[in-house]
């Protein structure tokens, strides 16, 4: 066994001590507190090199160690000072400490990026899962969609962050794992099943066929995963035909495209900066859905957020994709003629392409999500001036300090924000 494979059993170890959250109640975090004291007192021998990461031999401290037991200690403390429940408690701590063994134990056979992110995955998985059952002493759907958001997320922002931000996964984790035990989310066994296995399939298609990178590949599953469970099958299929048009649009006639400057990088693979940038208007649309017998807010108002954040997504990635390969582009704010690849340049073909697309996404809405006739042109309504606003956003304050994705979260946030008014207005948020 290698020492970067002993390491992370090390550390698997050290965050299994959540198991005894049930015996110690509101001393919970305890077991943390002594391995945080371990970490700062020992300075050397065969312990020290044990949990020592590069870094912290440089430093003759076990600061990864210290972080990592910390950010234990911080969520054993808000066991008993908030009521967080002791399987959130569990579920962060051994999702990060057991997916990080996996990750190493798969890189141990196969050095490929992909590789230590799916070992990731099924180690976090499965230590956050019999985790939770161990805790609970029970056995609940909602324990795997819990694992299965904590070791997603944790595996995303591993390829992120590196280990000495610890306590930056482990507390986000958490605050995921915190709300929806909040929200109460209670899928069916053949729901997880079948969510795993469509965000699975679809996420392995989308990096072997060169649409995303590993870190859109995880982005994309974990949205998937959230969409089927709290929102439906239609949900999830409005979300994958962005995912999958989009994809197919990067891929058209990309030499081209670089020829003449305007491909996207990396082959046009997608990564959890555009996914996100793109996508996560939808996620806040999808949560406000789950929530909105709390917040006494028709959730049909959320169903067309969700729908006018996607069909901006889709419209302005068509409008970028397909545009650019025609011409002259011109500033939607000036309209001054600019070379192509011009922040906020439009063209008349790229802006029906985006129409086009927005159409597509109101007729899957129209179609799975319940939505009326009228609602679908209130869809497309939403997803033009999404993609209006991202062109005068890109023309206007892109590359003054906001970049591509803060642009593209804006334009969907306008997006989500004009079909659920428009709806509102017209009356038809009442689904």
């Amino acid at each position: 066994m290698t020492l970067p494979l002993r390491r992370a059993a090390a550390y698997a170890l050290v965050s299994t001590l959540a198991l005894a959250a049930p015996l110690l109640g509101r001393f919970t975090a305890a077991p943390f507190v002594v391995v945080a004291a371990f970490a700062f007192v020992v300075t050397d021998g065969p312990a020290f090199r044990l949990f020592a990461y590069p870094w912290d031999d440089v430093q003759d401290r076990l600061w990864t160690l210290l972080g990592f037991a910390l950010a234990a200690t911080g969520l054993g403390v808000l066991v008993p000072a908030f009521d967080l429940p002791v399987g959130v408690f569990a579920a962060a701590v051994l999702a990060v400490g057991y997916g990080d063994f996996g990750r190493r134990f798969a890189l141990e056979y196969v050095e490929r990026a992909v590789a230590g992110s799916v070992g990731f995955v099924v180690f976090a998985f499965a230590g956050t899962f019999l985790g939770q059952v161990v805790v609970a002493a029970a056995v609940t759907p909602a324990m795997a969609f819990i694992a299965a958001s904590a070791s997603l997320l944790a595996a995303l922002m591993r390829e992120v962050f590196t280990e000495r931000d610890y306590p930056y996964v482990v507390l986000t984790v958490a605050l995921l794992c915190w709300l929806f035990t909040a929200l109460a989310v209670s899928p069916s066994w053949a729901r997880i099943g079948v969510a795993l296995v469509l965000t699975v399939v679809f996420g392995g298609l989308s990096y072997g066929l060169g649409a995303a990178s590993v870190t859109g590949m995880l982005t994309g599953v974990f949205l998937g995963v959230l969409a089927v469970v709290l929102g439906g099958y239609g949900w999830f299929a409005v979300l994958v035909t962005f995912f999958g048009v989009g994809g197919l649009s990067t891929k058209f006639r990309y030499e081209e495209k670089t020829d003449i400057g305007v491909a996207e990088e990396n082959e046009g693979a997608r990564g959890s900066g555009n996914v996100l940038g793109n996508s996560l208007a939808a996620l806040f649309a999808l949560l406000g859905y789950t929530a909105s017998p709390m917040l006494d807010v028709h959730a049909g108002v959320f169903v067309f957020a969700f729908a006018g954040s996607v069909a901006t997504a889709l419209a302005d990635t068509l409008s970028s994709e397909i545009g650019t390969l025609y011409g002259p582009p011109r500033l939607l704010t000036t309209f001054e003629e600019v070379p192509p690849g011009t922040d906020g340049a439009v063209t008349w073909q790229g802006e029906l392409a985006g129409v086009l697309g927005a159409a597509l996404i109101a007729a899957l809405a129209f179609a799975l999500l319940g939505l009326s006739a009228l609602g679908a042109l209130l869809v497309v309504a939403g997803g033009v001036v999404g993609m209006t606003v991202d062109s005068v956003a890109g023309a206007t304050i892109e590359g003054r300090g906001v970049g591509n994705q803060t642009v593209n979260f804006l334009a969907t946030l306008g997006g989500a924000l004009a079909s659920g008014l428009l709806a509102l207005a017209v009356g038809l948020a009442a689904l």
